[in-house]
């Protein structure tokens, strides 16, 4: 790497956190990349986790640094990577969210249909033009398509390098110590078996220890019943939003935002029309929205000035959770007591009071599982090897069934 490209950024988790490739500076100095500073990793979860302000940016660089250190230690247990493929898999990585759009999640389920991963691969093709095809390998790696495999599954599987730092950086910000994971001594206890991903027998109750985080922050932090109301309050805005504008009625917005509530874009537009999307796409952020938010207070339709109103006033709807779904005669004379309360038609009621399923799987075991290499060097699914050890399961998946609702 040139001298003048040599880089350590000062990271909260994990410390001094060095760039390792000039190609990998390069990138980051990108306003692709660079746009991930403006996307908030958990969305509206600050509201129930004031410090949970940290950015999709924070998340890239701190997977990073844990596939480097992954890399080093699969060399030092005597498996073959080439400076090449150490490259591809740290740009990899570092671009595997680039694709999220403002709050992370919200925007493609409201105002875009098209999924984050899809506009991921998109946007590391036309970065790879731009670099003269020295992505190719990293978009091979991120497609599972390069021959060793392994590579793909720190990038994507049930024990990544994304859930590693994700769980570990959340647990910081949000103050939730039940997600902290021994990130490092897990990276160690990785090692290659026939191309697979495997982890020593040894490192099987930090495992253990990485699934309970996981599950608890999911609980606790991910599907808060607070943070569901207001990730869902959000989504009702911009799909309000949408409507209003596509009825000829004139809201302010950014220009991006406004090209964005405008169009109706799916997955088929979408790569009908990829290029000139995409260069709108790279220009929205959390603040285009936030700032329409705070407009759309006083707009002219009233189901979405009252929304915005509450979301500025953190004024957030009232959630049942409870393991049963929810009646639909409940949420029926809710919606009327709601319509009839803030005049509206039972139809715009469905704005206020709605019903929705969340779901936590720890571990899927119909998916490409984690396997133990044990002592005898055998490899036997992690499912399999905690019965052995008598540790508690924690592969049961678990759904919760919601209502959200104004109480005042």
């Amino acid at each position: 790497m040139s001298k003048y490209k040599r880089k350590i950024i000062n990271d909260p988790v994990y410390g001094l956190v060095n760039v390792p490739y000039e190609l990998v500076f390069d990138i980051i100095e990108t306003p692709t990349f660079q746009r991930l500073r403006r996307i908030n990793q958990l969305g509206m979860t600050n509201l129930v986790y004031p410090g949970a302000l940290h950015t999709r940016f924070h998340h890239a660089i701190g997977a990073m640094h844990l596939m480097q250190m992954a890399v080093e230690n699969l060399r030092f247990k005597g498996v073959e990577i080439s400076e090449h493929e150490a490259e591809a898999a740290s740009v990899a990585i570092l671009l595997h969210d680039v694709g999220h759009g403002p709050f992370s999640h919200a925007l493609e389920n409201s105002i875009i249909e098209v999924h984050h991963e899809e506009l991921s691969l998109a946007l590391m093709d036309e970065l790879n033009d731009a670099f003269d095809g020295r992505l190719q390998t990293a978009i091979q790696i991120f497609k599972n398509e390069y021959p060793r495999k392994f590579f793909h599954q720190l990038i994507s599987g049930q024990l990544d390098m994304d859930r590693l730092d994700y769980l570990r950086r959340d647990s910081f910000y949000t103050g939730v110590s039940e997600g902290t994971v021994g990130f490092d001594r897990i990276i160690h206890m990785l090692d290659v078996y026939n191309d697979d991903l495997v982890v020593e027998e040894k490192g099987i109750y930090s495992i253990e220890k990485f699934l309970l985080a996981r599950r608890l922050m999911y609980w606790q932090v991910y599907l808060h019943k607070t943070v569901i109301a207001a990730e869902s309050l959000l989504i009702n805005i911009l799909t309000r939003a949408k409507y209003v504008s596509q009825q000829g009625i004139e809201l302010f917005a950014t220009p991006t935002l406004q090209y964005f509530l405008q169009q109706q874009i799916n997955t088929g537009q979408f790569n009908s029309n990829k290029k000139h999307i995409l260069s709108q796409f790279v220009k929205l952020d959390d603040f285009d929205v936030l700032a329409s938010i705070k407009s759309w207070t006083e707009a002219p339709d009233k189901v979405l000035a009252l929304l915005c109103q509450w979301m500025v006033d953190r004024n957030l709807p009232k959630v049942i959770l409870q393991d049963s779904p929810i009646s639909l005669q409940v949420l029926l004379e809710k919606q009327t007591e709601i319509s009839q309360k803030y005049g509206v038609s039972l139809q715009d009621a469905s704005y206020f009071v709605y019903e929705g399923t969340v779901s936590n799987i720890t571990y899927d075991k119909e998916e490409k599982g984690i396997k133990i290499l044990m002592k005898n060097g055998e490899v036997s699914d992690l499912s399999m090897v905690s019965q052995q050890y008598n540790i508690p399961s924690v592969y049961k998946s678990m759904s919760k069934y919601y209502m959200c609702f104004k109480a005042n």
